[in-house]
């Protein structure tokens, strides 16, 4: 059979040109709702100074969380059928409309019904950027992007306290929502360029509510608990063990829920498979690790190591910039080879050895040589990000390709959720062995910021100090535990490479 001449003669594109046909009409989405994440968290003194409430202003930025964990799963399989050009607009509209929203609440539980709002817009544009390069992206170099979008993620992170704290603090609170409305609009454009492809339809689909409404009792059951988990105190021994069961409970009727339905939001068949759910499990395991270290690191620095709270933001920048070279060079690696197994196996053995000796050799060297240390550690943990989406998507196939990207997506941020919770409880339970008096002062700590630490005369700073040094050895033991199970995971996984 003879293919028609344009056909047969149209070559493959160029990888600059698919690269200006690609990265910037994801690049942009990616990088509003990862922001967003991070953007209100300078910004909630002003938010409370202003609104009041100042008990439930973290709800703010935990309704953002727990939406976003909800969105990935239902943008992920809407994209697969109703096509994922779609779905970034519809997201994009949904987070400009909460913005607006958001700028014009009168009260703190306003701004968090806004804020889930908007959390439905940002998980989708993350799921739906992801999955866009599996679809537009071929095979082999889907690791260089993944890569890229890696680094957007990780460069987001870094922007959001930022512009939050300079924004909030020059133009008000609002401000920081205003600020995405143009930044959404030129997304929205970027994305029109992206080619409308569709699954071929589906006359037997129909949306899955009732999986959705067992995925958000599990959601917000496991997340509301965990953050309760991390103040030890505040919930009784009932309330725990009614929080596990109502967990356990709500899983084990999504499973079976799933596994009957046909159009199910969480496709049992594609989470079971081997190459699949090892890396969904890598990724939770990483987000454990990842997240637990970079919530607790400038408690760390400010109480062991004395340092101010603008000293411990610039000890953090080579961090946060190692995870994203890691994280480039990984995705670069693995389209150069096409083997994906062997990057994060190597790169997580070196992160674990590196948490070893931070263990164990922190008290032993300055703050430069523990600066050092933990960017070995981030450097060498940027080699999942990017290896675990492409696993994801080759395993999965081209009609399955949301669901997959969102299952990476939700399993790191449960995976987040669990560890930042445990590393809570052995920080806390590590204290309390050494001195149960200085529990009380730690959980102050963890409320108030470094300030409290002054409130204590220099005997009890320096009690609290060889405290918390002592836990934190148990909490990077912690975390290298999570490595560990991550490198065990990534040494197994089938899919070892990709043509």
């Amino acid at each position: 059979m003879t293919l028609p001449q344009g056909e047969a003669s149209a070559p493959p594109p160029s990888a600059r040109t698919l690269f200006l046909r690609v990265f910037p009409n994801i690049m942009l989405p990616m990088f509003l709702a990862v922001g967003d994440q991070t953007i209100v968290a300078a910004a909630l003194p002003a938010i409370a100074a202003d609104l009041g409430d100042v008990e439930r202003v973290s709800w703010v930025v935990v309704a953002y969380l727990v939406a976003t964990t909800i969105a990935a799963p239902v943008y992920g399989r809407l994209g697969d059928v109703f096509g994922r050009r779609r779905m970034m607009l519809v997201a994009l509209g949904v987070f400009a409309t909460a913005c607006v929203l958001c700028s014009l609440a009168t009260s703190v539980a306003a701004l968090a019904a806004f804020r889930v709002l908007q959390g439905l817009g940002g998980g989708g544009l993350m799921t739906t950027a992801q999955a866009l390069i599996g679809e537009t992206v071929p095979p082999r170099e889907r690791g260089r992007y993944q890569g890229y979008l890696a680094t957007v993620v990780v460069t987001a992170s870094m922007f959001g306290p930022v512009a939050g704290g300079l924004l909030s603090g020059t133009f008000g609170w609002r401000s920081i929502f205003i600020v995405n409305l143009p930044l959404a609009l030129i997304a929205a454009l970027l994305a029109l360029r992206l080619p409308a492809r569709r699954a071929a339809p589906d006359a037997t689909f129909r949306f899955d509510l009732i999986g959705l409404a067992l995925l958000t009792t599990f959601v917000v059951v496991m997340l509301g608990g965990l953050g309760q988990l991390t103040r030890p105190g505040q919930v009784g021994l009932w309330g725990v063990l009614g929080g596990i069961a109502l967990v356990v409970a709500s899983v084990v009727l999504l499973v079976r829920h799933e596994k009957r339905t046909p159009s199910a939001l969480l496709p049992m068949g594609l989470l079971g498979r081997p190459a699949i759910w090892r890396a969904d499990a890598l990724a939770a395991c990483h987000g454990a690790a990842l997240v637990s270290l970079i919530t607790y690191l400038p408690l760390y620095l400010t109480t062991v190591r004395g340092t101010t709270a603008a000293q411990t933001g610039l000890l953090l920048l080579p961090l946060t910039m190692a995870l994203g070279l890691g994280s480039m060079l990984s995705g670069r690696l693995a389209s150069a080879t096409g083997r994906l197994a062997v990057i994060p196996t190597i790169g997580l053995t070196l992160a674990t050895a590196a948490l070893l000796v931070l263990a164990f050799g922190a008290p032993y060297v300055g703050t430069a040589g523990v600066i050092a240390m933990l960017a070995a550690v981030t450097l060498f943990m940027g080699s999942v990000m990017a290896v675990v989406q492409v696993t994801v998507q080759s395993a999965a196939g081209p009609g399955m390709l949301g669901s997959a990207a969102a299952s990476v997506q939700f399993s790191r941020s449960i995976g987040a959720a669990i560890g930042t919770a445990t590393v809570s409880i052995v920080l806390f339970g590590s204290i309390a062995a050494a001195d149960p008096k200085a529990v009380t002062l730690f959980a102050d700590l963890l409320e108030h910021g470094p300030a409290a630490l002054a409130k204590l005369d220099a005997a009890m700073q320096a009690e609290l100090r060889q405290a918390i040094a002592g836990a934190f050895r148990a909490a990077f033991l912690t975390i290298a535990a999570f490595t560990a199970v991550g490198l065990v995971l990534a040494a197994t996984n089938p899919l070892k490479r990709i043509g």
